[in-house]
C-alpha cells in the first residue's frame, strides 16, 4: 500500500468551475498554436500507433490536438471542473476520447499500461524535490515506451524575472523551474533516458518539453 502523504500545493485544488474556466479562456490563440507545434515536435518520435494517456488534462486541447493526428488517446485529470470541460470540448469536436479521474500521484492504471504518457504544464506546480521524483516515477511505472514531460526550465529570461521581482520582495511565485538535469536524474532513477529536450525559443521562453524513454534491459 502507498503510505505517501500527499503534499499540499496550489495546483492541486485551484481549478474549481471559474478557474477552469478562466484558464481555458485567458489563453490566447497565437499562444495555444505555439504549445501545439511544440507538441508536434516532441510527439515526432511517438509512433501514431501508440496508445497515449494525457494526463493531466484539463480541458482537453492536447487530447483533443492528438486525436485529430490520429492517436489513441485519452485523458485523466483530478479537477471535476477540468474532467467536465474536456468532456464538453471533446464531444463538441467529435472525438469520442475516454476521460477519467485520477491523481497523478497515485494513479490507479497498472503498470506499462499506455505505450505514450505526455504531461503538459504540470510539473512547474511542485515546489520540492520530493514531489517531483515521485510524480515521475508515477508516470514511468504507468508508461510501457515514451513520457513526455513539460517543465520550466530555470535558464530563461521569464524565470531571471521571477527571482529577480522575489529578491525584490515582490509576489513569490507558484510557479517553480527545474534544471533539465534534475529531470534527468529522476526519469534515470525510474530506469528511462533523454531521447531530446525541446523548447520554442531556448533562453527566452521557459516551457520546455521533454521526451523519456525506457530504457530496455538489453540497452542498459
Amino acid at each position: 500500500m502507498n503510505t505517501h502523504v500527499k503534499q499540499l500545493y496550489r495546483g492541486r485544488s485551484k481549478y474549481n468551475q471559474q478557474t477552469a474556466r478562466n484558464y481555458e479562456e485567458q489563453r490566447s490563440e497565437a499562444k495555444h498554436a505555439a504549445e501545439m507545434r511544440l507538441v508536434d515536435r516532441a510527439l515526432s518520435h511517438i509512433p501514431r500507433s501508440h496508445r497515449v494517456l494525457d494526463v493531466p488534462c484539463g480541458g482537453g486541447r492536447i487530447t483533443a490536438h492528438l486525436a485529430g493526428k490520429g492517436y489513441t488517446i485519452s485523458g485523466a485529470d483530478l479537477s471535476d471542473a477540468m474532467l467536465e470541460l474536456a468532456r464538453a470540448n471533446l464531444a463538441a469536436q467529435g472525438f469520442p476520447c475516454s476521460v477519467e479521474k485520477q491523481d497523478l500521484e497515485q494513479l490507479t492504471l497498472p503498470d506499462r499500461s499506455v505505450d505514450t504518457l505526455i504531461s503538459f504544464r504540470l510539473f512547474h506546480h511542485f515546489p520540492e524535490p520530493r514531489i517531483r521524483q515521485r510524480i515521475i516515477g508515477e508516470l514511468c511505472r504507468v508508461a510501457d515506451r515514451y513520457v513526455v514531460l513539460s517543465y520550466f526550465s530555470p535558464l530563461s529570461i521569464t524565470s531571471l524575472k521571477r527571482r529577480i521581482r522575489e529578491l525584490r520582495g515582490g509576489r513569490k511565485s507558484e510557479k517553480h523551474s527545474t534544471s533539465l538535469a534534475e529531470v534527468v536524474i529522476y526519469f534515470q532513477l525510474a530506469g528511462y533516458r533523454l531521447v531530446k529536450d525541446y523548447a520554442r525559443l531556448p533562453l527566452l521562453h521557459t516551457l520546455h518539453l521533454a521526451v523519456f524513454e525506457r530504457i530496455d534491459e538489453g540497452q542498459a
